[in-house]
């Protein structure tokens, strides 16, 4: 009885397993909607206005833009090849 029953079981598995994720699914969701907030507060910029606004703040930061090193010093050439890619955190003062 018992290989019989689990055979039935094999075969009936998508019909009986279906139904219970959707009642286990129903469950959560609404269960969810019950315990969290509902309301989310509006962002006063977006994400492009916020991106903007840094752009600037970093361009009013650097003081002036004009000042740059002749190409003569070569300074933008890197001395090894481990050097060319390197983080602009992890950079010195002195290269």
């Amino acid at each position: 009885m018992l290989p019989a029953l689990l055979a039935a079981l094999r075969v009936y598995a998508p019909y009986i397993t279906f139904p219970v994720a959707l009642v286990v699914g129903f469950v959560g969701y609404n269960f969810e909607s019950l315990v969290s907030d509902r309301r989310t507060p509006s962002r006063k910029l977006s994400v492009e206005e916020e991106r903007e606004e840094r752009r600037l703040r970093e361009l009013d930061s650097q003081g002036d833009v004009t000042a740059v090193d002749a190409l003569k010093d070569k300074k933008f050439v890197p001395k090894t090849v481990l050097d060319r890619n390197i983080s602009p955190s992890l950079r010195t003062l002195d290269t």
